[in-house]
């Protein structure tokens, strides 16, 4: 292998559905989601170094690069495999709103996961690495998939979905932020709790409930109370329907929202509309296929990812 410096793609994620169903005794909630990769990403350069310390650093003010970060709390979790293996440097160049409910986080954790299994000549398969990563957040074993899965459990389950076809996005994360607790606790009342304390959401949060035949569908179970909490994001969400989007959605958890257009033309037309909008970060992607996406993980020379 290889051990000069690698440099690798680290792709977003919107939600096409989020349902919360309860909360677990726990505190962790059940959640049923379809996710999709788009080709928004950050990007990470891994340097192998000549000792053994592990060393984050970004070029974005405000990320922090300490053990609080996910990629470093990956590294070190994979670290205690392989005591003696040498040290690595990780640069995040970084273009993924934080707290956007786009899975930047959990994607770099994912990534680098991936990575320093070959690196480190760990040997973990998909299996071990997903057990793994789901002790460090509920989004990053779906990033071990990518394209279109289900992610059921607290989201660590995840299962294989048909790729649909491309759809022309539109993500827009305006001046505002919702963490994802902030997010949750939001959804908290006495009306949503039942005998043993297990909270469900009432009806007036959710549609009939969704089948895998649903992809094309949109909802999120966040949007009323992130909406209520910071109205700056609904605007987003009307701006986009407004400049021509033919649906848009929260798109997580955190306070980003997404458009789709038939067309690319369509989209550039919007484009143009939502970026004289001030303070708003206003980006162009694409969905992409799990095909795709490991053919983009897989472009550093060696194979650290497979379809199926």
């Amino acid at each position: 292998m290889n051990e000069s410096t690698l440099k690798l793609p680290s792709f977003a994620k919107i939600n096409r559905t989020l349902r919360i169903l309860g909360k677990r005794q726990d505190g962790l909630h059940e959640i049923d989601s379809i996710l999709q990769t788009v080709s928004l990403h950050d990007e990470l350069t891994f340097t192998p170094r000549d000792d053994l310390e592990i060393v984050l650093s970004c070029d974005t003010a405000g990320i922090p690069t300490d053990s609080s970060n996910l990629i470093l709390r990956a590294a070190l979790a994979l670290r205690e495999l392989v005591p003696e293996a040498h040290g690595v440097s990780v640069r995040l160049t970084k273009r993924i709103p934080a707290q956007g409910g786009l899975g930047g986080a959990s994607s770099n954790a994912a990534v680098t996961l991936l990575v320093l299994n070959q690196l480190w000549r760990v040997g973990l398969d998909r299996g071990q690495l997903q057990e793994l990563a789901s002790q460090l957040g509920s989004d990053v074993p779906f990033f071990f998939w990518g394209g279109s899965s289900r992610a059921e459990g607290t989201g660590t389950v995840i299962s294989m979905l048909p790729d649909e076809p491309k759809s022309y996005l539109i993500v827009v994360t305006p001046n505002a932020r919702v963490s994802t607790s902030v997010a949750y606790t939001a959804l908290k009342s006495p009306s949503l709790t039942t005998k043993g304390s297990v909270s469900i959401l009432s009806s007036s949060f959710a549609d009939p409930a969704f089948s895998d035949r649903d992809q094309r569908a949109l909802y999120n179970d966040f949007e009323g109370v992130i909406f209520e909490i910071e109205p700056e994001i609904e605007r987003a969400k009307l701006a986009l329907l407004k400049a021509g989007a033919q649906g848009g959605l929260l798109a997580g958890s955190g306070s980003s929202v997404f458009g789709t257009f038939e067309k690319e033309a369509e989209r550039e037309r919007a484009l143009m509309v939502l970026k004289r909008e001030t303070g708003w970060q206003v980006f162009s992607c694409n969905t992409i296929s799990r095909a795709e996406y490991c053919e983009a993980l897989n472009s550093i020379g060696f194979p650290i990812l497979t379809l199926s």
